[in-house]
């Protein structure tokens, strides 16, 4: 099956053709926007992406599905679901929760049906992955009040990306998925760590919204709650907290320039102590997560990176792995040509791998489109 994905991000909307079981994209392309609302040029961006497929050879009705990344799924949706209208509403309801991401999801598909009207749309949701969680992972300790008349839980994110991630070090390291104990740093604008137990998640750092956990470029992550308590306190306004932690925190906050960690390692190169100081932050905090991460499984078989940072920062990558000796997970000895490799082999084997939620969207869309579901 053909398939068009479409990867709607806070800075870009990503799109690929693959031609399913070839995962090789047939197709590419990137178009900058930005998240604050769905615009004009949302909708241009999408109706550009369609256009641009056909005229690089990918006509309409060629397509057999059109795969959508939506991050929030919430209780509901924890497998690929074709889209009609009750699974809009559905996405849209949990814009609360991933108030960044669903609203912008929904929009895109609405905008994707209007350009491809004739062919099946299915969600695939980063949520889904993370159901496997265990009761004490799932569960925070607060009243039960709150979990009945609030949902509170944990839900996890990134894991369209982690199943890739496992998928593929599996392939790489010559064993099945099922006999592998993983821990995966996914490493980008948004930052997480998820313990694989022979492909289940079984721990990982983001929480009931992808506010949780990590450092990353604009989020703060784990901070102490009574601080947002007493900003509320004080008479800062919710919406100005909300905004300070999605917008204006993690490496952005400290450093005061940027939360481009390409920029921000040319600026520690160059003498900015606020650019050196958001680095040790983020590495000392991701070092962290990876490492309690760890206390889920009964061995570490490896440790993944991917993302944006994980794949490319190598510098912060090698400054994180430096302090994970104690899992058994020793320097970087190689750097492999491809994308994809085993960088030390243990006793726990160090790998980059190129994130491909694509793959995973595309592939869940098919089955879905199979399956005739809803």
């Amino acid at each position: 099956m053909r398939v068009l994905v479409l990867n709607p991000g806070s800075a870009t909307l990503k799109a690929t053709v693959l031609d399913l079981p070839d995962l090789e994209p047939r197709f590419e392309h990137e178009i900058a926007w930005k998240a604050d609302g769905w615009t004009p040029e949302h909708e241009r961006a999408v109706s550009e992406t369609v256009t641009t497929a056909q005229e690089r050879g990918i006509p309409a009705d060629s397509l057999g599905a059109v795969g959508y990344r939506v991050v929030h799924g919430g209780e509901r949706f924890t497998a690929p679901v074709v889209v009609d209208d009750q699974v809009l509403a559905g996405i849209e309801a949990l814009a609360d929760l991933a108030p960044l991401h669903n609203p912008l999801a929904a929009a895109t598909i609405r905008a994707g049906r209007r350009a491809l009207p004739a062919t099946p749309h299915v969600a695939a949701f980063d949520t889904a992955f993370h159901a496997s969680l265990p009761e004490p992972v799932r569960r925070y300790p607060v009243p039960e009040a709150w979990v009945r008349d609030w949902g509170v839980r944990r839900y996890g994110f990134h894991g369209l990306s982690v199943a890739w991630s496992i998928r593929r070090a599996a392939e790489l390291l010559v064993r099945p998925v099922d006999d592998l104990r993983l821990v995966v740093a996914h490493l980008g604008g948004g930052c997480s760590v998820t313990a694989v137990d022979r492909g289940r998640s079984v721990d990982t750092s983001m929480g009931m919204t992808p506010l949780e956990g990590l450092m990353m470029g604009t989020r703060a992550g784990s901070i102490d709650p009574g601080i947002l308590l007493r900003l509320v306190r004080g008479g800062v306004p919710v919406d100005d907290v909300t905004a300070d932690l999605e917008h204006r925190s993690g490496l952005l906050a400290v450093s005061g320039r940027t939360a481009d960690m390409r920029e921000l390692l040319a600026a520690a190169q160059d003498g900015d102590e606020r650019a050196a100081l958001a680095i040790e932050m983020f590495v000392g905090r991701a070092a962290a997560g990876i490492a309690a991460a760890a206390t889920h499984l009964p061995v570490v078989d490896g440790v993944v990176f991917t993302g944006g940072i994980g794949e490319h920062a190598v510098p912060v990558r090698d400054r994180i792995v430096d302090r994970l000796s104690l899992l058994g997970v020793a320097p970087a000895d190689i750097e492999p040509p491809a994308p994809d490799g085993v960088l030390s082999s243990g006793p726990a084997a160090l790998l980059t791998i190129r994130a491909r939620e694509d793959v995973t969207v595309a592939e869940g869309a098919a089955r879905a489109v199979a399956a005739g579901t809803p």
